[in-house]
């Protein structure tokens, strides 16, 4: 549920980018980003990094286009999405904050937090994020720079990073149980 509440603006960004104009796409994700921080300040929860972050991400692009260049191509709204979620990525890791900490910490009991190796993993898995913001910032630059390139290559890549970062936010804490030995559930896991 956790990932589905996390990807819900980017997927409906992605849809609607299909469907609409760049600016209701991001202005749409804008908005569903800020209905996951009213739900999570509903159950009490903490306001995370990535969602503020992205809220912000893209209410900006979508001022952007609205207000100073509303022809910015499609290519050009996919890129500043993806700079700016390589901004967060990267910047909640120098910020000594990685984001997924903060869903994880959620998610475990205190003394599994505590545990040294936590801290590590949320790093890791923050990183492969981080990688795969990087991998569709890639493909979407290498669409400007050659444009006789087919869409569909950008597309590509941009799923198989994203769906091999979700997959690793899966598999990299049951890998940590097996390999240290840690109790189930001693490591942050989806859910």
């Amino acid at each position: 549920m956790a990932i589905f509440m996390i990807l819900a603006p980017y997927g409906a960004y992605s849809f609607l980018m299909l469907v609409t104009s760049a600016a209701i796409s991001v202005f749409a994700a804008s908005a569903i980003c800020l209905a996951t921080i009213a739900v999570d300040i509903a159950r009490g929860r903490s306001v995370k990094i990535l969602a503020a972050g992205s809220a912000v991400v893209f209410a900006t692009i979508g001022l952007y286009v609205a207000l100073v260049d509303p022809k910015l191509g499609t290519l050009g709204v996919k890129l500043s999405v993806d700079i700016g979620i390589f901004v967060i990525s990267l910047g909640s890791m120098l910020a000594r904050r990685p984001f997924t900490l903060q869903y994880a910490v959620e998610t475990v009991a205190a003394e599994t937090a505590a545990i040294p190796g936590f801290l590590t993993a949320n790093y890791i898995i923050t990183g492969a994020w981080t990688a795969a913001a990087l991998l569709m910032m890639a493909a979407n630059i290498a669409l400007l720079y050659f444009p006789g390139l087919p869409l569909w290559s950008s597309l590509a890549v941009a799923f198989a990073a994203r769906n091999t970062a979700i997959y690793f936010t899966k598999w990299y804490p049951e890998y940590c149980q097996i390999k240290y030995g840690a109790p189930a559930g001693a490591l942050p896991t989806p859910r």
